[in-house]
């Protein structure tokens, strides 16, 4: 695959020498946090700062994920990017790479994801951790803003497979709240129907704390574009609640 640059950040990047995969690769940068081993290799963020605009550059070395597809693995950057561009195309949120790239050097699988970075926007978590504090027509506008993301996510075809609080972001606009999607490794399509839906809703309600079940009635009558207090709702309450009781059965 060849290198992408989106056409909104190319001009930028090139102004500052950094539209090559070698120059972004040995570019010096503090990693905002400590990187990822998991997977046997190294995948690290940085914060990359061009004047008035401001990007996250993840690097990773090694990180491969493997499928039925790909049985001797890819960097994880490069199923990433394939979604990222997916969701574009579908017309769902989610945040813009302006880079990506991938490379073999003597044996090292490298590879590189360069997104705009969400400045003026605010995981949901952040506003959970405010939340009793909020106005109620504020925290109906959250609600109703994260619902709208979750049904044009499905509505989509899609399930996002980390649908949690620190995925999800907010941004407070004079007509309400914009809501977007990041982390997007681990969406698949909507194979399994109402059972893949509630599996992606029922992962960020449980780590909503926030939240009680006035608020989860709301999100679900946002969701379905039903009264709160109609059978469907309730119908899909009790799913949410049997999917949680059986994941802590697991534990």
């Amino acid at each position: 695959m060849s290198d992408f640059i989106a056409p909104a950040d190319r001009d930028i990047l090139a102004r500052h020498g950094l539209d090559s995969f070698d120059a972004l690769w040995t570019l010096r940068l503090a990693a905002v946090d400590e990187p990822n081993t998991n997977r046997g290799g190294w995948s690290s963020v940085f914060r990359l700062d061009l004047g008035d605009a401001a990007y996250y550059l993840k690097r990773q070395s090694n990180f491969l994920s493997r499928s039925v597809l790909r049985p001797f693995g890819e960097p994880t950057f490069a199923r990433e990017f394939r979604n990222i561009r997916r969701y574009q195309a579908l017309g769902v949120p989610a945040l813009q790479a302006a880079f990506f790239g991938a490379r073999q050097v003597d044996g090292e699988h490298r590879a590189i994801l360069v997104s705009r970075a969400l400045d003026g926007w605010r995981e949901l978590a952040g506003w959970l951790d405010l939340w009793r504090g909020m106005a109620a027509e504020q925290r109906s506008a959250i609600l109703a803003a994260v619902a709208g993301l979750a049904r044009r996510l499905h509505h989509a075809g899609q399930v996002h497979g980390c649908f949690y609080p620190k995925h999800v972001f907010l941004r407070d606009t004079q007509t309400g709240f914009e809501a977007c999607l990041i982390d997007l490794e681990k969406t698949r399509p909507l194979l399994l129907g109402r059972r893949d839906r509630v599996k992606d809703l029922e992962a960020l309600v449980r780590r909503a704390d926030a939240w009680g079940v006035s608020e989860v009635r709301e999100l679900l009558a946002g969701y379905l574009e039903r009264p709160q207090n109609s059978a469907e709702v309730d119908d899909w309450l009790a799913r949410l609640a049997r999917r949680r009781r059986d994941k802590e059965g697991h534990r």
